[in-house]
């Protein structure tokens, strides 16, 4: 990674971890390390996107997680926060980017669209993740599959969540949530991908009308590593793990997918708070 990339990547963590600051050109040529003559050239050239075109997509993104996962917002006051001075402006911003209007949005997200016109450019580290080899211990999940677009998890969370919050048998709060990934989504086509959601349970689950199972996450070794932030670069870590880190401590996989341990969710912090711990079990 360039001195470029670095000073890129700063000014776009900076960008979203103050969403709701004054993100003026002096603030943000200051952030980068660059004349504040020469940045916006430069982040264009390094994103793809104007500067104020990345403000708005990233404001416009957090705005759409309020949409759908809190419904108690008023629309009114997603706008404001999302830096409109009207609900109008504001519908016709997001009718602009995502194709639906705020409510419409709300109501059933096209979330495959959504996924193509809101990715804003990570510029991703070259710097090798703190991996620790770690004895998981055996947990027993509640499990809901996911099979299809990973775009559309979104709603198969949304369908755990209401289960878990309706049985009461793995509290949110209180229990472990995971993620059982046996594809990588760049890999294989959206009909092969699959996902395992996950919740920690004291006992089996009862049958019931959302589909929900019982399995156990087996104990053993495992490789750890934690990611903060966004998924969407949460590649490179795993890559990393695969391609080198393995060969380095002549390691092997054992017969159990990478799972993730999600420590928050984008239901209860923004993206940029998001930590997440990638386990790959090893022999």
């Amino acid at each position: 990674m360039t001195n470029y990339d670095k000073n890129v990547s700063r000014v776009c963590d900076y960008i979203n971890q103050n969403l709701d600051e004054e993100l003026s050109l002096d603030t943000l040529s200051v952030v980068s390390g660059f004349s504040k003559y020469h940045f916006h050239r430069i982040f264009s050239v390094r994103t793809g996107f104007s500067l104020i075109k990345f403000i708005q997509i990233s404001r416009l993104r957090r705005a759409s997680f309020r949409l759908t996962l809190k419904k108690e917002m008023k629309i009114i006051d997603i706008a404001y926060e999302a830096g409109f001075d009207s609900a109008e402006a504001f519908s016709r911003a997001f009718k602009r980017e995502f194709k639906q209007t705020p409510s419409a949005f709300r109501k059933a997200p096209e979330w495959i669209e959504w996924h193509k016109k809101s990715s804003t450019p990570s510029v991703q580290t070259t710097e090798s993740p703190d991996i620790k080899v770690v004895h998981f211990k055996e947990t027993k999940v509640a499990v809901l599959e996911h099979h299809g677009a990973p775009e559309l998890i979104y709603e198969t969370t949304k369908k755990f969540i209401e289960w878990r919050k309706e049985s009461k048998l793995s509290p949110i709060k209180t229990s472990k949530t995971f993620g059982i990934v046996y594809a990588d989504p760049k890999r294989v086509k959206a009909d092969d991908f699959r996902v395992d959601l996950c919740g920690s349970v004291e006992e089996d689950v009862p049958k019931n009308a959302y589909g929900i199972t019982t399995q156990t996450i087996p104990s053993g070794p495992c490789a750890v590593f934690r990611h903060s932030g966004s998924f969407a670069d949460i590649s490179h870590g795993i890559y990393y793990l695969y391609s080198t880190w393995l060969g380095k401590n002549k390691a092997q996989c054992r017969d159990f997918p990478l799972f993730f341990h999600y420590i928050n969710t984008i239901y209860d912090v923004d993206e940029h708070e998001l930590l997440t711990d990638i386990y790959l079990p090893i022999k």
